[in-house]
């Protein structure tokens, strides 16, 4: 009778890749006993929908938990990697008490920007359809049961070059941002490596932060339909809007081809969110700017 394994490690490359370094990163973290998973997509597969995706890598999970009913699941996943594993795990909450742990890498789980240029009224063009989805609420409920640790590189203080950091956060994981680290670099670097070991020997739910003024307040505009992650640093392009009592105020700049953008800063100056619209969803965030101000402003500048 074929021994069973520690546990299962799953780890999933994402967009544009393929499964090589990220099964090299996987290797080093497994032990001698470790079944170690990496689907391989399809690099070609990968620029164009999501679904057979999913339902690849969900064929190749439950095939290998049949095999293995009662050993532990460990899930690592790289960009979309991330994102195609929250599909699956939602599709199967019955496998949640088996995971020990799950560490999304670089995913832009509110929704990656860059595929906004792509698929600009988000009608689903491609695999930028599917990569422009909010899925926070998803992770949210995920990491309720399920340990999760988020990891974002930083190498010009608001993105890895290709996601931003904010799209990566979620309430309820663990997070850790690496300077200097690029998207690509993220997916095999001893950082990772150490971080993933560390977790992995103290794994546990983290318990969302008792929700601030400034929390509530991001938390409110990332609920408008259509809202995504904008880099911090058109920040300074954006005119005052609105002064609140406690000291925080809404910037807003439209970009030139009328993509609404909107910031949340402090009383330094300081960005604590950027996030944008497209003219489909304006009237939207007109619509929450309203309402933050009957509820909370002192002022207003209108530009």
């Amino acid at each position: 009778m074929t021994k069973a394994p520690d546990f299962i490690l799953f780890a999933q490359h994402g967009w544009a890749d393929t499964h090589r370094t990220i099964a090299t990163m996987a290797k080093v973290l497994a032990t001698s006993q470790t079944l170690v998973i990496t689907p391989y997509l399809g690099w070609f597969k990968t620029w164009w929908r999501i679904e057979p995706l999913v339902e690849k890598v969900e064929q190749i999970a439950t095939e290998t938990i049949a095999r293995y009913p009662h050993t532990p699941i460990r899930i690592i996943g790289h960009s979309m990697g991330g994102l195609i594993w929250l599909e699956v795990l939602t599709r199967h909450p019955e496998w949640w008490q088996k995971v020990e742990s799950l560490v999304l890498i670089a995913s832009p789980v509110g929704g990656a920007d860059l595929a906004r240029i792509f698929d600009p009224l988000g009608v689903g063009i491609g695999i930028a359809g599917a990569l422009g989805i909010n899925r926070r609420q998803m992770a949210q409920v995920i990491a309720k049961t399920i340990p999760t640790l988020v990891i974002a590189g930083d190498i010009d203080e608001g993105s890895d070059g290709t996601i931003t950091i904010g799209t990566t956060t979620f309430a309820g994981a663990k997070f850790v941002s690496l300077p200097r680290l690029s998207h690509a670099k993220l997916k095999n670097h001893p950082a990772v490596v150490e971080l993933i070991r560390e977790f992995w020997a103290n794994p546990g739910i983290t318990n969302p932060p008792s929700s601030d003024f400034a929390a509530q307040l991001i938390e409110h505009l990332q609920s408008v339909p259509g809202m995504m992650d904008a880099h911090c640093r058109d920040f300074r392009r954006a005119k005052t809007y609105m002064r609140l009592a406690n000291g925080l105020s809404i910037h807003i700049w439209t970009h030139p081809l009328q993509i609404e953008h909107v910031f949340v800063g402090n009383s330094s100056g300081e960005c604590l969110y950027g996030g944008f619209v497209g003219w489909m969803h304006r009237a939207e965030l007109r619509k929450a700017l309203d309402e933050v101000e009957t509820l909370y402003a002192t002022s207003l500048h209108k530009p």
